[in-house]
């Protein structure tokens, strides 16, 4: 026995030696042919240590560089180390096992173009190869220790982080239960931009054909929306502050496509949309996108969007145009808004959504409406109501689209609109209360010709006020079939607001005034 173990000792530290004199030229051979089989990217391996007993190999400080931005490098891994996953040894399978420590993954804005751009689609870049290069065994488990991934936008000062990453899959050859549609299991826990929180968890096929198959919930937590402030603006969004808070479950495989929502909620966030004449080409061609887009996904077979609630509490939510001598906001303040059952599917039922605010800081806002995914075009119904909004507050408004602005008075609003069959019916009937438009002590540093102008106006309001309530009110009726039948819902309801209040009821008063004024 001792002239066995004695043997035994000797072979493995011969072994141990010799693994140290093999090291540098297998660290060379490897980086060499990684870098043969990389499309678009190359390597530096300082370090490679291989432990013949136990069959390991060892890379340390493996850097990953995209040759088109090389400036930071997309991926450090200080400690990557695969090894014969023996316990699957049992079971008649030689296999991996695949352990990363503190990898880092930077990414920008100007490498995700270039990706995205470039003509060698992601499985034919060689990272598979590039795998197999580093340890011949098929990898079975893999575990990532306190990873982090950070992507860098616009704003170098602004960076999205998911630290502290930690995954475990295993099973990934499907070794056990080969005969369940997803044989393999995962778990992702993450922070998310230093204050949130978020864990993914399921199960996956990760040898199905023609993609992977998974099937997951996830759960978000504490998300500060102000971070995705870059990307927001491309959309010509603008946006401050903001919590979200989200869960749900998704499975995405090759013949079924699901999305389901259980909750989304915002909190506290301010969040404009920026209408200018510089991006306007752009923003015609964005809402095509997003239509054709919705068009595709509304009512496909395998494909399933929804989400049981959305909502948003304490936000606040405008438009702005910024065209010359336009300038103006129109906002909702603390904005409450729930949508539930929504869907892309017809067969699920309406979406029923309301909305809760104060039109301009003030008018209390009651919007209720019903939508229903897109068969033969957007279908849905729409209710509006808004009371009592100081009309000072609409200045920059009246004074871009009727060049007056007034002194006091109130506005609210009364609207019913529905769309079914690419045909628009409804009504939109705006109230002027108590409207002062020319006052003396305010307009005195005005031109001549202007106070008159104002006069008449608030001449013309004084003859159209219905005299027991004092208040201007009009009417304008909207019916006629959709210019664009193949427009979304969402983009319908936009073009509804701007349309009807910003082109038809305000140009009606303007044209009201200067005939008025011709008399």
């Amino acid at each position: 026995m001792r002239w066995i173990l004695g043997i035994l000792l000797g072979i493995a530290l011969l072994l141990y030696i010799v693994s140290f004199f093999i090291d540098e030229p297998l660290r060379r051979m490897t980086e060499r042919k990684i870098n043969r089989d990389l499309k678009g990217y190359s390597v530096k391996l300082p370090g490679l240590h291989l432990a013949l007993i136990g069959l390991s190999l060892t890379l340390k400080d493996l850097t990953i560089i995209q040759q088109a931005h090389p400036d930071p490098p997309v991926a450090k891994f200080p400690v990557l180390k695969a090894s014969v996953h023996w316990r699957e040894i049992l079971s008649g399978r030689l296999v991996g096992e695949l352990q990363l420590d503190r990898p880092r993954l930077h990414i920008n804005l100007q490498q995700l173009r270039s990706e995205a751009t470039s003509k060698v689609k992601l499985k034919e870049r060689g990272w598979q190869q590039a795998v197999e290069d580093i340890y011949p065994l098929k990898i079975n488990t893999v575990t990532i220790n306190d990873a982090n991934i950070t992507y860098i936008d616009l704003d170098p000062k602004r960076p999205l982080t998911l630290s502290h990453l930690n995954l475990e899959a295993s099973n990934i050859r499907n070794i056990h239960l080969p005969d369940k549609v997803y044989p393999s299991s995962f778990h992702l826990e993450t922070d998310i931009f230093g204050t949130g929180h978020g864990v993914v968890e399921g199960k996956a096929n990760f040898l199905a054909e023609p993609i992977p198959g998974v099937k997951a919930g996830f759960k978000l937590e504490k998300i500060p929306m102000s971070y995705f402030k870059p990307m927001l603006a491309r959309s010509n969004l603008a946006i401050e502050g903001g919590v979200l808070h989200a869960s749900g479950d998704t499975e995405y495989a090759p013949k079924i496509k699901k999305a389901h929502l259980k909750e989304l909620t915002i909190s506290g966030m301010k969040l404009d949309y920026i209408h200018s004449p510089a991006t306007a080409g752009a923003e015609k061609r964005r809402a095509a996108v997003v239509g054709k887009g919705a068009k595709e996904v509304s009512n496909k077979p395998g494909v399933l969007i929804s989400a049981d609630d959305i909502s948003l509490s304490g936000c606040n939510l405008g438009i702005v145009n910024r065209e010359p001598g336009k300038t103006y906001r129109v906002y909702l303040a603390d904005t409450t808004f729930h949508i539930s059952n929504f869907s892309n599917q017809f067969a699920q039922g309406p979406a029923q959504a309301r909305l809760d605010g104060k039109f301009m800081g003030h008018g209390p806002t009651h919007v209720t409406g019903a939508f229903r995914a897109e068969k033969q075009g957007p279908d849905l119904d729409l209710y509006v109501k808004i009371d009592n909004t100081q009309l000072t507050s609409l200045n920059d408004l009246l004074r871009a689209y009727g060049n007056f602005d007034v002194a006091a008075g109130t506005f609210s609003l009364v609207t019913e609109l529905h769309v079914r069959n690419n045909v628009i019916t409804g009504y939109l009937k705006p109230f002027f209360k108590d409207m002062k438009v020319y006052d003396k002590r305010k307009d005195k540093e005005k031109s001549l010709f202007h106070k008159v102008y104002e006069m008449l106006i608030g001449g013309v309001a004084k003859l159209l006020e219905n005299r027991p309530r004092q208040q201007v009110a009009t009417k304008a009726t909207i019916s006629g079939p959709l210019q664009k039948p193949h427009t979304s819902t969402w983009q319908i309801i936009v073009e509804l607001i701007r349309n009807a209040f910003f082109k038809a009821i305000l140009p009606r008063f303007e044209q009201e005034y200067t005939t008025a004024g011709k008399r």
